[in-house]
Formats: structure tokens, sequence, C-alpha cells
């Protein structure tokens, strides 16, 4: 029963939740910023390179032999995702960037606090130590 009730505790915290919507939320922008990579960035682009569909390009390294398939090195699809990779770090960036000049705003913002009173220690040797160098 131990087990159980760490557990529910463990899930019931906040950072865990937020962890979760924020995996599926990534989930779901990856899969837009691939469509747009896909479907809106790179036409255009192979269009410019003479009508290259990248997502197409490829090297054969061993012709297809009876019912078994080519092998090929599709570097048009590493392309693809490596220009997806660059756009989301990007976004990511931009957020965390925006994330922290808001921080960084709200602290200067804030009063500083004052200097910490010194201890009843620190005190009575201020003292004592004035007290030995004024005989």
């Amino acid at each position: 029963m131990g087990m159980m009730k760490e557990f529910k505790e463990f899930v019931n915290r906040g950072s865990v939740v937020d962890l979760a919507v924020g995996v599926i939320i990534g989930g779901a922008f990856g899969k837009i910023v691939s469509s747009l990579v896909d479907d809106v960035i790179m036409p255009p682009i192979g269009l410019a390179m003479s009508g290259v569909d990248f997502a197409k390009l490829s090297i054969t390294l061993k012709e297809a032999v009876g019912d078994k398939p080519a092998v090929l090195l599709k570097y048009g699809v590493f392309l693809n995702t490596v220009i997806t990779f660059l756009i989301v770090a990007f976004c990511i960036f931009m957020i965390v960037r925006s994330l922290n000049k808001m921080q960084r705003k709200q602290e200067a913002a804030l009063p500083t606090p004052p200097p910490p009173l010194p201890s009843k220690q620190e005190v009575l040797l201020t003292e004592i130590r004035d007290a030995l160098r004024s005989k």
C-alpha cells in the first residue's frame, strides 16, 4: 500500500503533469513543423532547384533483386529532418529567450532586500575587537 501512495503523490505533483502536457504539446508542435517543412518550405526550394523533390533524393547502394527491395541512402529525407530540427530548435530558443527576458524584468522590478543584520556573536566579537584596539 505504501508504494501506491507514493505513486499517487508522484503523479499528482504539478511538475509531472506539466511535463506530460509539455510532451504532448511538443509532439503536436513537431508534427506541425514537419508538415511546414515537408509541405510548405521544401517544395518551393525544390522548384527553385530545377524541380528537385528532396523527399525522393537518395543514393542506391544495392539495386533491387527479385522480390528484395533496393537498399537506398535517403539523404533527402535526412535534409528534411535536419531543417525540421533547426526550425523547432529556433522556436524553442525564441520561447526560452522570451521567458528569460521576462524573468529578468521581474527580478529587476523587485526591490533588493536589505543586507542581513549581524548575529549577536558578530556584534559581541566586534565589540571585543574595538575594545582591544582602544587599549
